[in-house]
């Protein structure tokens, strides 16, 4: 089961207010974006966060899991919790770099 466009809209509409949020299908799944930093990573209606150290305490007791095959393990983010989400997407997004963008390829 891949995520519902009602879904990711939902996550979106649940952390609005941290900045410029956008999202993008990635293979059916979704990738939200914050300030053009990826951010949330939503597979099956579960959104991920990556596993780091900036927001480790706060996500001790969080639920863990792979949001697709081949992929490093990552927390569930508590989604309904709004104000908790807000402040760890927040903090992830101060040490998430803006991917570079890629170069097209020129026609000969």
């Amino acid at each position: 089961m891949s995520t519902t466009n009602e879904y990711i809209e939902y996550v979106c509409e649940q952390i609005k207010g941290i900045g410029e949020i956008r999202y993008k299908k990635m293979f059916g799944e979704f990738m939200i974006y914050v300030n053009d930093k990826p951010v949330v990573i939503v597979c099956n209606n579960i959104p991920f966060v990556k596993k780091l150290d900036c927001i480790k305490e706060e996500m001790k007791n969080a639920e863990t899991g792979y949001p697709y095959n081949g992929a490093k393990e990552h927390y569930v983010l508590d989604i309904d919790n709004t104000e908790f989400c807000k402040t760890i997407i927040a903090e992830i997004e101060k040490v998430t770099k803006i991917p570079p963008k890629k170069k097209s390829k020129e026609k000969k």
